[in-house]
Parts: structure tokens; sequence; C-alpha cells
């Protein structure tokens, strides 16, 4: 991570994490992801016009049909319901997400399936040559537009009906907002997060998620507050349409069997919202109900509330970052749960951390990268190896015990692969 992505907070969707397969490129995919990583902003200001214009250079057109996903918490589960409704209902669906967790390619989908090592190599080649041309649009190009410009060629080359796509941070300020042929947009929560990035507080930060809002394309929330008074606002002022996806919203009702289904398989209350806005977005599309079922049943994206059994113990991974998502996580925690908790800034990760540890029995700070973990953060242990502190995590929960990993999609990352291993998830479900 650079230091505009150090800037812009924890968990900057525009960079990669360091623990990826590419940090140590080979050759093939693996060289092509590295080189793409290494682009960098070297300290210019987010601006979608810098997107738009290495679209246009590469001759890249937006998607027929386009659902813009902005907000604080729960992007990325939107936009995987989103998609899977979409497939479902016949329609060819890109899904174009950010960060990742354990490799890059797990940001681009098509039908559910990532996008593939050829593609990757095939774009990376023709990037490659436009920066040693000296191209201006790709030179001042970083990671997050070249990966977008990849999704959007993967997109048209497997002729897709209907891209969703997440924002990277914040809206107005961010490379998605250059697409047009948008057809609805979602700004899922709002609230403290990126503030070196957004603004200080909650209404500068709602004021650049409002962006999303466009004349005449309608749009869902599940934002409260503020932040909400402030869409309504920005939303009267473009002449968009905007829905709060409240439980007695029609448009966001789930169908019959998926709240049973949400039940039985004890979703956590944020998924509950999630699938809501999929919900209601797909009815303005029109979609029908029983592509909107089958969908809402898919799971959400790695490390969203994902569910592990090891040796007996009961794994939560999830890469709750910011204390609004700390504060939701808690709900769905046992009081007997041992936190294994990482964060890549230390004001933010504090905050994230006092919100989860009233809740939880013991905590266990351990390094969310290669940094040791920051000792003043009050724990039952400090940890800087991620792998011994999951060890230690599950020894002292026992068999029929809990154990919480979150604080960083970074930390995810570095510990999805051991849990994978040892044993079957559970389902994100």
């Amino acid at each position: 991570m650079d230091a505009d992505a150090a800037a812009g907070g924890a968990e900057s969707a525009h960079e990669a994490p360091r623990n990826d397969v590419s940090a140590t490129p080979a050759t093939g995919a693996d060289a092509a992801w590295a080189w793409l990583a290494a682009r960098r902003r070297s300290g210019r200001t987010r601006d979608p016009g810098v997107a738009r214009a290495l679209l246009d250079r590469l001759g890249l057109p937006d998607p027929p049909s386009v659902v813009h996903v902005v907000g604080t918490n729960g992007k990325g589960s939107v936009a995987t319901a989103l998609a899977a409704m979409a497939s479902a209902s016949g329609r060819r669906s890109g899904c174009f997400v950010s960060p990742h967790v354990e490799h890059y390619r797990e940001r681009i989908a098509v039908d559910g399936a990532h996008v593939g090592d050829g593609e990757v190599v095939a774009f990376t080649a023709r990037a490659r040559a436009l920066v040693e041309a000296g191209a201006p649009e790709a030179l001042a190009a970083g990671f997050f537009e070249w990966t977008l410009a990849l999704a959007l060629d993967v997109f048209a080359a497997r002729g897709v009906d209907v891209a969703i796509v997440e924002a990277g941070v914040g809206a107005r300020r961010d490379a998605t907002l250059a697409l047009g042929n948008v057809r609805a947009s979602v700004v899922t929560n709002i609230d403290l997060d990126h503030l070196e990035t957004l603004g200080p507080d909650i209404a500068s930060i709602a004021f650049d998620k409002a962006a999303a809002l466009r004349p005449g394309v309608p749009s869902v929330t599940c934002a409260d507050g503020e932040g909400l008074a402030i869409l309504r606002v920005e939303a009267v002022r473009v002449g968009a349409t905007l829905v709060r996806c409240d439980a007695d919203e029609p448009l966001a009702a789930l169908p019959d069997d998926v709240a049973a289904y949400g039940r039985a398989a004890h979703w956590p209350s944020t998924r509950f919202d999630n699938v809501r806005m999929a919900c209601a977005v797909a009815r303005l599309l029109g979609w029908p109900e029983a592509a909107i079922a089958t969908g809402a049943r898919s799971g959400p994206p790695p490390a969203r509330f994902e569910r592990f059994v090891v040796d007996g113990v009961s794994v939560v991974l999830d890469g709750a970052h910011d204390p609004a998502a700390a504060r939701r996580l808690a709900v769905d925690l046992p009081h007997d749960t041992v936190l294994l908790f990482g964060a890549l800034t230390r004001k933010q990760g504090a905050a994230t951390l006092a919100a989860l540890a009233p809740h939880v029995a013991r905590v266990i700070v351990t390094s969310a990268d290669a940094a040791e973990a920051p000792g003043e953060w009050n724990a039952d242990a400090h940890l800087a190896d991620p792998e011994l502190a999951l060890r230690t995590a599950l020894t002292w929960a026992g068999p029929g015990g809990t154990v919480a990993i979150a604080g960083s999609l970074y930390l995810a990352g570095r510990v999805r692969s051991v849990l994978r291993h040892a044993t079957p998830a559970l389902g994100a479900v």
C-alpha cells in the first residue's frame, strides 16, 4: 500500500493486500497481477476523469446496464447478491468488487466465475504497451483504474448484460463514477470510515456518497439519521428516486422462503439488510421473483461472517474494519467469544477494537500485515504472527467455543487459507 492508500484509511479498496501471491511475482498471470498492483497514483487526487480517459483510450464501452454500489459497509455482499439474482434471471452478470481477500481474481467475475488467467495476461500486455509508449491516460492510472478497466474488458468480451460495480472509496471522486448506463444505485449505509479521504464527519461522508445518485435513476439505501437526511435532500436536488429499505418497505421484502432460510442458517443481522437492498434493486429493475429468491440464497463474498469449524471450535471470519461494522458484528457473537483482532491503522483500529472488546470474553491482538501488533491496544495477548495467534485463540476457545477474527480484510486474507485447509467452510450464509 502506498502513502496515498494509507491516507485513505485502512482497507483502501484502491490498493491490494500485500499478503497476496503477487507479492512474489512469477510468470504468466501472477506476473501480470504484480504489474497491475505496482501501478500507483503517486499522490494524485482521486478523480473519475482518469478512469474515463483510460477506458476511452482502451476503447472499452460501458456495460449495457450498470448497478453502482457505494456505502460504508456491506457493498460486496449487496453486489454479489445482485449478481446472483441477475444470473438467475437469465441475464449474463458481471461483478466487480474490492478489495479481495486471498487473490486479486476475486475482484472480477462473470456469472460467478472469476476472471481467467489468460484474460488477465492478454489485457496486461495491452496495458504495458500503452505505458511503455508513454500514453498519458495510461501513465496517470493507478491500480484501481486498471483493474476496473480489466473488468470492463472481460465484461465486453463475455457479453455481459448487467454489471454490478462496487465503488472503492466513497463515490464523488471514485473511479467507478466514470461509468455510464447506470440503471440503479445503492448507498448501503453511511458511517465514519476513510475520514482523511471523505471528510471528518457524517455530513461530509454522506455528501461524497450522494454523488452516486443520478437524475431519473432509482436508488436504495439502509442509511439512517443525518446520512439519510442528506441523501434525501440530494435525491430531490438531482431528481433521483430514493427508497429506504425499511423492514416494512414492500420493494425490500424478503421472499418468504428466503426469510425462513436466513433464520434457519443463522444469518447475521447485516445479511438481512444487505439482501433486502438487493431485492429492492432487482424489483425496481423488473427482475422476476423466482430469480430474486434464488439469488438471495447465494452466499456473500469471503470473510463476511464466513463460518468454519476447526477442532470443534466455531470460527467466524469477518472483515469488519471500522466501528460501524464492529458494532454490527458484536450483535451476532456469543459472549464467550475469543476475539482475534488485527488492523492496519492505529486510530481506526483502536476505535474498532473498542466497539468489539466489551462483547467478547478474551482478546488476542495480532498483525494484520507485516508490522508488529500494536502493544498499546488493551488485550489478553499480543502475538504478531497471525497463524500462531489463530492457534492460540482456538486453544483458548476450546471445543464448543467460538473464535471471531476481525479488524481487517488483510488479516482475513492471511488466515483464510489456513481455515480452508483445516476444515470446509460451513457456508458464507
